[in-house]
Parts: structure tokens; sequence; C-alpha cells
């Protein structure tokens, strides 16, 4: 069971990892924290569109309740709705169930504060240790937790349309959908056409199976995405993931945008006005940021990879902006936590001010060639390697990012040597503003990398 508590979230698959006593346990030992530990006693659950996400709520409300803590349900709904009933309700904790993008079988629990910073993996850890040690907080009978239900998602689109609407009254813009039967299947449809988009609909019809295409948006699981904007002669499509923490963005002219190039679009703008300010960008993102923001004014600070540290960062430095390469980001003046939903609206805001084209957007920003291979490297040494490689690189080279991993910075590009969490491996992300160096960097740090693996005991 200890295999399922992860860094950022709780998943495994169902009956082999998971199962309805798992999920009790599970509800157990984070209402023993919240209320033992923390203090709290109020949170929000919502769920996805898998074949089990309803068992699983069901088993997780009671372990909660259990605890004494008050639950709401917001039901069978997208990520973002999950996480506004928690901020809209002013909770302790919003949790939501879901597998994100991994296959049918898969399921489970990503949980926030109710402002929508990220539970951090020590709160995750000791709900973890509660569970195993079967360490559990069990209410009196008459202090037993109180249970409701409620629909956020009217509230939620009201929501949206008030903040972009305005922006969007005198034009109205095509673009086409790709929910992927996922959760975004239940909200996106109703804000984009709400907010004022004409919005063309592919796969938006929930399917817990995702037969038509994978919960995980990749390129090259989009081609009808990307007919549909190109005979359509749409401003974009967007690609959402399996619960709408994520979304791929197509251009008018069928190209798949980087999440680099997206937040550089978005962040410039809002850079421009609000007259600078923080931008959050984790240390696999393109150096084109600091390229294309820096001299606007902005301050671009790296920060960890993983959404608890982009919300966290956030919330502590009064960020505009944040993205991670992966696919995350945020918009910190509307909500902290990374609802998908916003980079549509962001793009329709942005065309509808600036009269131009996304491609047109799009061509303005620098794209440098990179490239990510991993390594084989046991569990048991992976952290050792990368620290004996840090102190050898820290005689080298002066401008080192020691944060997460080890991020070496030069002139003409960037290394990123970090170990997985999840995997027994280590890999090497580089960037640089030409092919040739981008093959000398990881050609010079490859063979670091392997010698030290090798050098280490076994």
């Amino acid at each position: 069971m200890e295999q399922i508590f992860r860094a950022y979230d709780i998943r495994g698959i169902w009956n082999r990892d998971l199962d309805v006593q798992t999920c009790l346990d599970i509800g157990r030992g984070l209402g023993t924290l919240m209320k033992r530990d923390l203090g709290m006693g109020r949170i929000s659950i919502g769920y996805d569109v898998r074949a089990t996400s309803e068992t699983f709520h069901g088993a997780l409300a009671a372990g909660l309740l259990s605890c004494g803590m008050d639950v709401i349900s917001a039901g069978k709904c997208g990520f973002g709705v999950a996480m506004f009933a928690g901020w809209k309700e002013g909770l302790d904790v919003s949790c939501y169930i879901t597998a994100s993008h991994l296959e049918p079988e898969w399921n489970g629990l990503k949980i926030y504060f109710g402002d929508g910073v990220g539970f951090p993996s020590e709160h995750i850890e000791a709900v973890r240790d509660i569970v195993l040690k079967k360490d559990f907080f069990t209410a009196d009978w008459k202090d037993t937790g109180t249970y409701a239900e409620k629909s956020y998602l009217e509230e939620y689109v009201s929501f949206w349309k008030e903040s972009y609407g305005p922006c969007l009254k005198n034009r109205r813009f095509g673009i086409a959908i790709d929910c992927g039967g996922g959760a975004m299947c239940l909200s996106a449809p109703f804000v984009l056409t709400a907010s004022g988009a004409e919005v063309e609909l592919i796969n938006c019809d929930v399917d817990p199976m995702f037969r038509n295409r994978p919960s995980e948006p990749r390129p090259e699981n989009l081609g009808e995405l990307r007919d549909a904007v190109m005979k359509g002669g749409l401003e974009f499509g967007i690609a959402f993931d399996g619960d709408g923490d994520r979304a791929v963005v197509v251009d008018d002219k069928g190209r798949f945008m980087t999440t680099d190039r997206l937040g550089i679009i978005i962040s410039s703008d809002l850079v421009k006005r609000k007259g600078g300010g923080v931008v959050l960008a984790n240390v696999e993102s393109s150096m084109a940021i600091e390229d294309v923001l820096t001299p606007m004014g902005a301050e671009v600070k790296r920060i960890k990879v993983g959404h608890t540290f982009l919300t966290l960062e956030a919330k502590r430095t009064k960020a505009i902006f944040g993205v991670e390469r992966s696919g995350h980001l945020i918009v910190p003046e509307h909500v902290l936590f990374d609802d998908a939903i916003v980079a549509p609206l962001e793009l329709l805001r942005i065309l509808s001010l600036d009269g131009r084209r996304l491609s047109d957007l799009a061509d303005e920003i620098p794209q440098y060639p990179s490239l990510s291979k991993a390594f084989p490297c046991p569990d048991d040494i992976k952290f050792d390697v990368i620290g004996s490689l840090r102190l050898d690189l820290r005689k080298r080279f002066d401008r080192i990012n020691e944060q997460d991993g080890i991020r070496v910075d030069t002139d003409k590009g960037w290394v990123l040597i970090r170990c997985s969490n999840t995997s027994p491996m280590i890999r090497i992300t580089a960037e640089a503003r030409g092919e040739e160096e981008l093959q000398r960097l990881i050609s010079e740090f490859e063979e670091l990398l392997k010698n030290k693996i090798a050098s280490m005991p076994a």
C-alpha cells in the first residue's frame, strides 16, 4: 500500500492498489491528520468520471465523517469545479478523486488547502503513516461529521463569465475543444460558451473508458482537434487531460504549442497590463521565459517541479503567473489552483484585445532546441549520485540552481540533472541556443552522469 502515496498525490490501480477498504482508510487517515494534528474540520470532495470514482467517493467520505469532519460533496465534476467549491465555501481542504491522465483502471486523490495551495508532501506522508499504522482518530457518535451535497457548476460558470466575458463581448471567436471524454466534459463547454466563444465540441461526451482518445492529451492523439481548427478556420483548439488541470493548445495554423510558449504569451500580456510582476517557472522550463519577460520588467523566479510548489510560491510571492513545463499554469488574480480553463479564457481575452491571430503571437516567441534523456539508476543510490555530482559541479560552474536536482546555466544554454520521484532513473534535460551547443551539453553531462553512477559503491 505504501507505494500509492506519491510526492504530490495518492494514486494506484483499482483492485490491485486501491479498493473500498483502502479508500475508507485514506479518508480516516486524512480526517485524522486534519482533525487531530492540524485542527481543521471542514472539507470538500469532488470526483471525476472514472468508473470507480463514485465508489472511492463514498468510502472516502465515510472515513472523513468518522473522524468528525464536516464534508461537502461537489459530486461528479471537473477538477476546477471541485477546487472552486472549497475556495468558495472557505473550507480548510479541498480534494478531488482522479488519476488525471492515467489509464481508466487507475484512480487516486489530489488534496489542496481550501485557498488553492497544494497539500505539501510532508502532509501526504503523514496521511500515509497514519494509514499504515492504523493510528486513526475516531469521533464519538455525537461528534460524527455532517454531510451535504451541492452543485457548484452554475456558480463556477458565472465566476468565469464575470471574469472574462466583458473582454469578449465585442467579438465572438470560434474555437474547438477536445475534452477526451474526461471530467472537463462537465464544465468546459458551459464556461467557454457563456464567456462568449463559439465552441465546436470534440469528445465532449463523458466516457469513463477514454475510448476515443487517451486521457493524456498528446499531440499524436489530437488529429481530430487539429483538423477541426484547420477546416473551420478557427482561432485555436484546446484539449484537456482527464481531470482538467492541464491542456494542450493548437494554433490557427495547426501547430501544437509548447507549454513554455503558451505561458510566455499569457504572462507577457499580464506583465504589460500590470507593469511588471513575479512570474514563476519550474527548473525544467525554457530560458525563453527570461529572454522575453525580463526585458519587459518581470521578475522570473525558478521553482521546484510540482504543482504544489507552483501554488505555494504563487501565494508566497504574490506572483502574477506561474507555469510548469508539464502543462500546469495559474493566473492567481483569479484563483491559485491550476484550473486548465484559464488557458483558453486568457487566449480569448488576449486575441480580443490584440487583434492578431494566435499564430502571429506564437511566432514572436523564441523556441530553442531541447532534449531530455533518462538513464537507469537504482533507487537506493540515485539521490547519492546527485549529491556527489553536485559537489563536483560546484567546483566547475558558477551558475548552479540546486533547489530541485542540479541545473547548470551557461551563456549558451542550460542542463538539468534530476532524479525521477517514481522510477529508478535520473533524467538529463538540456536546452541551448543552437543544435550544436545542445548536443555538446548533452554529451558532456551524459558522460559525467554515467561515470558517477558507475563509481558509486553497490
